[in-house]
């Protein structure tokens, strides 16, 4: 009966495309699952606080990833000033020699210098230009755009709607995990207007995150809580989305990307985010009867991703109080990011570490093909192989013995339910 019923539905496999913020987040990013990755250059991104991509790991992430069969989407979407138009024309330019497969731009202005400059690279219209209707994507389409990325405002209805009155040759993008923003598809004036960096030029600070109370005229330096909270509140402060336990819908809705949001995320992030939505979608594709039966395992792993509580968003309808939190601004955080076996040689792996561990510690090596091996460190060693029972500095060298060894590319972490052997 379920293989009848995706007959009948007619699902086609959707890309999974997955943030980097990082050559090396983009390397986890392609080995954990992703159909695509999109990055920012260290211009005209709107992730300025980023790592971002020096032209040097761009070439190197394109040709990683193009070796693996996966594509690479370059961010260029900020909405430009006069003075960013000449620089952009340069940057463009740059992009031709690189040949990433498609550039996300908002602007009109920067989407007719890309389309003069590399006309043979596609050009994806992102979020921030609002892309709410079909005439909208009609509009793209007719200047040249290959696909369009949602408002984050719209249903799952809507999108349907939406991919049903467009060009067969169009392709629609749409998130399905991550932080939402309170500000309509992101273009938000808080930040700005606090602290003069422009969250629409790539700087934002976050403010929607920030605790806020009522003050009253007559009095002033009084600060009273919006809700009944000695701390203040976290009035706009949302809740991520997630829909990995709505798989079936998405695909109902013929979205021809899943867009997964984080380029300032950890590669533990990412590849968790990458394993989890890639099984996700492959079991539903394979039978509804057989995502649901691994519904269990999918909720517990997307958890080790960071988070602030989930919700659907827009996708049934419109929000409302249960989707904001109003007692903290903090994540959830589940697992704690170990490290990438850089290099496995003579029985040790080497790591460079993210978080302090110790020796007799049990953590985890994270597979790319979902399993999770639950080890014992037996011994610890620093770069010059003295013995060292902790490593307390990030970033340093450090050799592993473990009770198995992992492989070149495993990612280590440790979960706040794993203790001492």
């Amino acid at each position: 009966m379920t293989e009848e019923i995706n007959k009948k539905r007619k699902w086609k496999k959707p890309e999974l495309l997955l943030p980097a913020g990082s050559l090396e987040v983009l390397k986890a990013a392609v080995n954990y699952g992703a159909d695509a990755v999109y990055v920012g250059g260290e211009v005209f991104s709107l992730r300025a606080k980023a790592k971002n991509f020096s032209r040097e790991d761009m070439e190197a992430g394109v040709a990683y990833a193009h070796a693996h069969g996966v594509k690479v989407h370059v961010t260029a979407n900020i909405l430009a000033h006069n003075g960013d138009l000449k620089e952009a024309e340069r940057y463009f330019e740059e992009l031709k020699a690189i040949k990433p497969d498609a550039m996300i731009i908002s602007d009109p202005g920067m989407f007719m210098i890309a389309r003069r400059v590399c006309p043979e690279i596609d050009i994806h219209v992102s979020t921030q230009a609002n892309n709410t209707n079909y005439g909208t994507f009609r509009f793209w389409y007719e200047q040249g755009a290959k696909r369009a990325v949602t408002a984050r405002e719209l249903s799952l209805k809507e999108i349907r709607e939406i991919k049903d009155n467009i060009p067969e040759d169009m392709e629609v993008e749409s998130f399905i995990h991550g932080a939402m923003c309170i500000s309509y598809s992101g273009r938000c004036l808080l930040s700005n207007y606090f602290t003069g960096r422009d969250a629409n030029r790539g700087a934002c600070t976050h403010p929607c995150r920030w605790k806020y109370a009522v003050a009253e005229e007559s009095r002033p330096g009084q600060y009273l809580p919006i809700e009944e909270n000695e701390r203040g509140t976290f009035i706009f402060n949302s809740k991520d989305l997630c829909m990995v336990e709505h798989i079936p819908e998405m695909l109902d809705a013929g979205i021809d990307s899943y867009k997964i949001e984080g380029r300032m995320k950890t590669a533990l992030y990412v590849a968790s985010a990458a394993r989890t939505y890639r099984k996700a979608i492959d079991w539903c594709l394979e039978s509804e009867e057989t995502y649901r039966a691994h519904l269990d395992w999918l909720k517990e792993e997307i958890s080790q991703c960071t988070y602030r509580q989930f919700s659907t968003g827009f996708y049934f309808g419109k929000p409302d109080e249960n989707s904001q939190i109003y007692e903290s601004n903090t994540y959830v955080s589940e697992s704690v990011y170990l490290g990438i076996v850089a290099e496995v040689r003579d029985g040790l792996a080497k790591i460079y570490q993210k978080n302090k561990f110790c020796t007799g510690d049990v953590i985890e090596i994270m597979k790319t093909d979902g399993r999770d091996i639950s080890v014992k460190v037996m011994h610890m060693y620093d770069a010059d192989k003295h013995p060292v029972d902790a490593c307390p500095h990030p970033g340093q060298e450090i050799w592993l013995e473990l009770e198995e060894l992992p492989e070149e590319g495993d990612i280590l972490r440790i979960r706040s339910n794993l203790k001492k052997a």
